[in-house]
């Protein structure tokens, strides 16, 4: 059961974080602005002066994208098992909105840690941020709630 709830997460996981970057590659590619989460984490990983080729740090990059969508599945996961909140399109919104506020103050702590200022819209890319976590949201909600409907 535990091992069965592990893989589910994980799909969910997976399913969200892929659906929130490609709206964050369609935004980018939409305003001509790098607010693409792995170039960036992989920009954030070559400021720490780690000694790492740049095809590793890429894969770091995405590897660490992923694990945080999966962690934050493992909060909605609690959050419902819990009955903190109802399985709902509310919920989803909520659950977004609470993640897309995490994800921007997430980020402004990693700039200033690494001292990494790229050339981007902050203020735009916090705004499509935001957004992509809503969306992360709403598919990992429903990713989440359909093998609950058989």
């Amino acid at each position: 059961m535990v091992l069965y709830l592990i893989i589910q997460l994980i799909f969910v996981a997976i399913g969200a974080t892929s659906a929130m970057t490609w709206f964050s590659y369609a935004m980018s590619k939409s305003f001509r602005e790098l607010y693409k989460e792995p170039v960036l984490l992989s920009f954030a990983l070559q400021k720490t002066n780690i000694s790492l080729s740049k095809k590793v740090q890429n894969t770091w990059a995405w590897l660490i994208h992923y694990i945080i969508g999966f962690l934050f599945v493992m909060g909605y996961h609690i959050v419902w098992v819990k009955d903190i909140l109802p399985i709902s399109p509310l919920s989803a919104l909520i659950l977004g909105a609470i993640s897309g506020v995490i994800g921007i103050l997430s980020w402004i702590v990693i700039f200033k840690m690494t001292n990494h200022q790229p050339p981007i819209d902050f203020k735009g890319y916090y705004i499509q941020l935001f957004f992509a976590h809503i969306i992360f949201g709403v598919v990992a909600t429903a990713l989440y709630a359909i093998p609950l409907m058989f």
